[in-house]
């Protein structure tokens, strides 16, 4: 099934700019769909059943942090395959296979918002439930959830570390037509922390992605009670640092 994502044209002009040049190569002769873009430029392509993630040099987005992540992951929970990647003057590039299911925002999700949030909570309870104890040394330094600056005060102790997806909106969570979790998405900031990194923020995205008042239905879901003191530090830490 196709993901429920905004089609924002097949035009070989995009705000200006052209398809990156790579990105018509591997696209072999089909036309790539844009799919996603971000405020630093960052492009994300479809092309049959493949994806491509794009970003310019520069903007401060590293794939190389997804690419390993991506491949540690893929025997461990369900995320998509690395199939390539790559660099070049202009920018860096990853390809990868595409998953089942429905991105859990859009006109589909916002009518069904009951099970697409309860979905949520189910998905990341699964990549909670992911035994860390062979996470790779130092990665989670390497993202906004290892981070402690100053500025926000002092990191809430962590009591039960878990792995973090590290951008748990609610796009990032892919829902069956039946409207059970298929798996995630947007993994380069995977890391190894406070589950309340994840809740924090995915709770924060109901309010863009389905209206507000959402969230106690969301840590309802998942089975939780809001810990405020934590919402607020993961909160500032990833407006801060993402």
């Amino acid at each position: 099934m196709e993901p429920d994502v905004p089609n924002l044209g097949h035009e070989h002009e995009l705000r200006g700019e052209q398809i990156p040049e790579i990105v018509l190569e591997l696209a072999e002769g089909a036309e790539p769909e844009l799919i996603w873009h971000n405020e630093l430029g960052g492009l994300t392509f479809r092309m049959g059943d493949r994806y491509v993630k794009w970003n310019p040099v520069g903007n401060g987005i590293d794939l190389g942090l997804e690419h390993k992540r991506l491949d540690w992951l893929s025997s461990r929970h369900p995320a998509p395959k690395v199939l390539a990647s790559g660099g070049d003057a202009a920018g860096d590039w990853l390809v990868t296979e595409a998953l089942p299911g429905m991105h859990a925002v859009g006109d589909t999700w916002r009518a069904r918002r009951p099970e697409a949030i309860r979905t949520i909570a189910t998905g990341l309870r699964a990549i909670h439930a992911v035994p860390v104890h062979d996470f790779p040394h130092g990665w989670t330094d390497e993202v906004w959830v290892g981070r402690t600056p100053e500025s926000i005060g002092t990191r809430p102790p962590i009591d039960d570390p878990v792995l973090v997806h590290g951008d748990a909106c609610a796009p990032n969570t892919l829902i069956a037509d039946d409207g059970s979790w298929v798996g995630h998405v947007d993994l380069g900031d995977l890391a190894v922390g406070d589950r309340w990194a994840d809740l924090a923020i995915a709770s924060l995205s109901l309010d863009w992605n389905f209206g507000e008042g959402h969230q106690d239905e969301f840590f309802d879901a998942y089975g939780i009670e809001a810990d405020q003191l934590r919402i607020d530090y993961y909160r500032a830490l990833w407006h801060l640092e993402s």
